[in-house]
């Protein structure tokens, strides 16, 4: 299948295999072909919740009136 027929997972659905493919390269029993195989999938996976945590970023923004008109301005979440 090429890289553009896959179905897009969810942000969830990608972090929860991202998770699984960390425990299975934790574990260490893997032959080192499959290892990297599935190294390869962990960074894809890793790529893509990158990108769509960005994006939502792009998305989440506060609207502020400023001299009667809207301005966008960025979200920046509080530090904990």
């Amino acid at each position: 299948m090429a890289e553009q027929d896959k179905p897009v997972l969810s942000f969830e659905a990608s972090l929860a295999e991202l998770e699984a493919v960390v425990k299975q390269l934790e574990q260490g029993d893997l032959p080192l072909e499959k290892a990297i195989e599935v190294f390869e999938k962990g960074i894809a996976l890793s790529e893509a919740c990158r990108k769509q945590l960005e994006a939502a970023e792009t998305k989440v923004e506060i609207l502020l009136k400023r001299n009667h008109k809207l301005e966008p301005e960025p979200f920046e979440p509080k530090e904990p």
